[in-house]
C-alpha cells in the first residue's frame, strides 16, 4: 500500500464503523480481503475497516494533508446512488 486513510461511516448495528480508502503502489494488485487481512494483524479487531474502496490517491489540501470531509462526501454520493 501507498497511502491508505479511515473515516466513520454510519453502520446499524452498532452506530458508526470504519471505512478504508487505500491507494496501492505502482503496478500493485491486492484485494480488498488482503488489504483487510493487512490491517487485522496490526490493529485491534474493532478498530479493523469493514469497508474497503481503492483509489488513485486520496484528496489533499495545499499542505499536503488528507481531506476527510471530501472523503465523507464521495461516500455519501456512493450510498445516495446505490440506493436509488
Amino acid at each position: 500500500m501507498r497511502n491508505a486513510a479511515v473515516i466513520g461511516v454510519p453502520d446499524p448495528q452498532w452506530g458508526e464503523t470504519v471505512k478504508a480508502y487505500v491507494v496501492l503502489k505502482a503496478n500493485q494488485q491486492l484485494t480488498s480481503e488482503e488489504v483487510i487481512e493487512h490491517f487485522s494483524t496490526r490493529i485491534a479487531s474493532y478498530k479493523k475497516p469493514r469497508y474497503l474502496e481503492f483509489l488513485k490517491a486520496l484528496p489533499r489540501n495545499a499542505s499536503g494533508k488528507v481531506l476527510k470531509t471530501t472523503l465523507r462526501r464521495l461516500d455519501e454520493e456512493k450510498n445516495a446512488t446505490d440506493v436509488v
